[in-house]
């Protein structure tokens, strides 16, 4: 696929993705068709309401966290077009996915750490941003090794020299990023790391 195209058969993926945090940040700060609180991830309520896993990726805490993981978007599918990608689903199958594995890898943590240290925290987490942060994971993988292969279809990644400079870059700004306060660094962290993973199977 040429680089050089603004527009590929591919792009209705990321589209579809913004569109759709787009629409719920206007139901759910412009409109309040819906309250926000009923949708954020929070620990202590996940077995009860397990739907928040999913819904809290959709939901920013305001139009700049939007406008951010917005700009992640844009970001990573140039990164992805840069790559050589060559399937029309891959996105949304690894948004669908790392949106559980994320979430299983903060629920692990928060399990070690109530059972040694009797510390359950108590906090909630909403936005697209453990997404970007795993897809910025296994795009700095794939840049150094290519990855043709995900979930045995046909994804056709090829190493790139110039994709790996700059999102090793952005992986350590971002990294610096998420010990600002009000930033989720597990969410952050944990996104990282289940991209790796997702390089690696």
């Amino acid at each position: 696929m040429a680089v050089n195209k603004s527009i590929s058969k591919y792009d209705w993926q990321y589209i579809l993705s913004a569109s759709l945090l787009i629409l719920i940040f206007i139901l759910t700060d412009l409109f309040e068709v819906f309250d926000k609180e009923f949708l954020y991830f929070v620990p202590r309520l996940i077995t009860d309401q397990p739907y928040r896993i999913f819904t809290s990726i959709l939901v920013h805490a305001d139009l700049n966290h939007l406008l951010s993981n917005l700009g992640g978007i844009i970001m990573t599918r140039y990164f992805l077009m840069r790559l050589g990608i060559e399937s029309r689903f891959f996105y949304l199958k690894f948004t669908l996915i790392c949106s559980f594995l994320n979430f299983f890898l903060i629920w692990v943590y928060e399990k070690i750490l109530s059972y040694f240290i009797n510390f359950y925290p108590n906090y909630a987490a909403l936005g697209f941003s453990g997404i970007i942060y795993a897809l910025l994971g296994f795009l700095l993988l794939t840049s150094y090794f290519g990855k043709s292969h995900f979930l045995g279809k046909k994804i056709g990644l090829k190493s790139n020299y110039q994709v790996q400079k700059m999102s090793k870059t952005i992986c350590l700004i971002g990294l610096i990023f998420s010990f600002l306060p009000g930033v989720s660094l597990l969410g952050h962290l944990s996104g990282f790391i289940a991209g790796c993973f997702l390089f690696l199977i």
